[in-house]
């Protein structure tokens, strides 16, 4: 059996460019496929609908300088359950991990796999559980990926990364080749111009969303003080003028009527350029695109787990670190099977597990909204640690973070109703889980086991 430990032999093996594969990776998901004919339908023009995934790009960068001061002042796995635990204590921190473990990140795992196997049951059928099969196959497969060890996780998502980008330069390419689609107005959805733009939000930086799970790498990365600001900053650029690309390209070989009544975006884009052949490529990519968004999630996932267990005597076997693979094998293990637990309900009812999966929203605005607090709190609480990178325009660049985060936390709320009670539910059994585990040490505490004398 390999030797373990809990927290001493985590080793820095990463490099500022593995670190980037790992955020694009993670970032430049599905959701490109799936989000711009969305936002595409309530901005009325072209140019409004460039302006919003600028903007979503701007935000994205503003909270990448908040999270580069944190990552690199508190190097740790936990990530963004480490800097919360510094400053708001034990309780904020245990919930965080739990929703990560029960619902954020495993149901993150799930949908992704289900995206995978949705189009590798349309390349390859296998019958009417085709989808679930080749969702839990991806989940179990990347799972031992990861457990064998970092580098070949590594090398994994780098590949995955690489090919992705690959092929979405390629509908780029295909799309800004295309005669210029005729311009239309497009009648946007109804309702208040706000709640217009509130919801164009969720979906664009939905879309934006993961760079900060870099966070939870940072004591595996090399020279983590400059690495991570590069990593962090230079991701974004990446992942912004991907989105920016792709959406132009749509754009222009669709027009903006195209995009936003168009049900498989990409698909339409490839079959107008090359006919069925370039439509049956883009099912291929979709599929690598989820694998690589997989295997980042899968990675950083874990170790916010190791992270729970590490502080947390109840969830202890999390924190076992294989000293041979550099990986968190138990935190992988638990992590995978609780994923395809939750790919085997949404093989049950695919409408109640993809609301499952909508009322993470909430729950993942507020503790991204109490990341930027937290950098707030420990700036003042702890102003003699050294701080390699100093977040610009302090405090107004967290601020605008902050509030930010804090109408998406709006937004999410007021977009999924009953979804959002759901998410509290899962809060709730968590706290029930700390409370009892605090009271049964208590108990254990004040009644101390003694010896009898013979």
């Amino acid at each position: 059996m390999p030797a373990t430990t809990t927290a001493g032999s985590v080793k820095q093996s990463l490099s500022a460019a593995d670190a980037i594969a790992i955020i694009v990776g993670i970032v430049v998901g599905a959701g490109i496929f799936e989000t711009p004919p969305l936002v595409a339908s309530m901005t009325g023009s072209a140019f409004a609908d460039i302006g919003v995934w600028c903007l979503g790009g701007v935000l994205s960068l503003l909270g990448a300088l908040c999270y580069a001061e944190l990552a690199t002042t508190y190097p740790d796995s936990g990530g963004i359950y480490y800097y919360i635990r510094r400053a708001f204590g034990d309780t904020p921190a245990f919930l965080l991990g739990w929703a990560r473990l029960t619902v954020i990140q495993t149901g993150s795992i799930a949908m992704l796999s289900f995206v995978f196997g949705d189009y590798a049951a349309k390349l390859a059928p296998l019958g009417r559980y085709s989808a679930s099969f080749y969702a839990a196959l991806a989940v179990i497969v990347i799972t031992l990926v990861n457990v064998r060890g970092v580098q070949f996780g590594r090398w994994t998502q780098n590949l995955l990364t690489i090919c992705k980008v690959a092929g979405l330069l390629a509908i780029v390419v295909a799309g800004l080749r295309m005669s210029p689609a005729t311009a239309a107005v497009v009648e946007t959805a109804p309702g208040p111009s706000h709640s217009r733009f509130g919801l164009m939000m969720v979906f664009v930086l939905l879309t934006y969303g993961g760079w900060q799970e870099a966070g939870f790498i940072s004591a595996e990365l090399k020279q983590v003080r400059r690495n991570m600001t590069v990593a962090l900053v230079g991701s974004i650029g990446v992942i912004t003028a991907i989105f920016l690309l792709v959406n132009l390209a749509l754009l222009h070989g669709l027009g903006l009527r195209g995009v936003a009544t168009s049900t498989a975006v990409a698909s339409e884009l490839m079959r107008r350029s090359a006919g069925e052949a370039g439509a049956g490529l883009v099912s291929l990519l979709v599929m690598i695109t989820a694998l690589g968004s997989l295997q980042g999630t899968v990675f950083t996932g874990a170790r916010t787990n190791f992270a729970l267990g590490r502080d947390f005597p109840i969830f202890g076997r999390l924190s076992e670190w294989s000293a041979s693979s550099q990986t968190p094998r138990v935190s992988l293990l638990i992590q995978g099977a609780v994923a395809l637990v939750l790919v085997a309900m949404g093989t049950a009812t695919r409408e109640g597990f993809k609301t499952m999966v909508e009322f993470t929203a909430p729950v993942f605005w507020f503790f991204i909204l109490l990341s930027g607090v937290a950098l707030i709190v420990l700036r003042q609480r702890e102003p003699e640690i050294e701080r390699p990178f100093r977040v610009p325009a302090y405090p107004f660049t967290p601020i605008v973070f902050i509030v930010t985060s804090a109408y998406l936390l709006y937004a999410s709320v007021a977009y999924t109703g009953l979804g959002a009670t759901a998410g509290v539910a899962v809060l709730l059994v968590g706290a029930a889980v700390l409370f009892g585990s605090r009271l049964m040490q208590r108990l254990n505490h004040s009644c101390p086991t003694t010896e009898e004398d013979p």
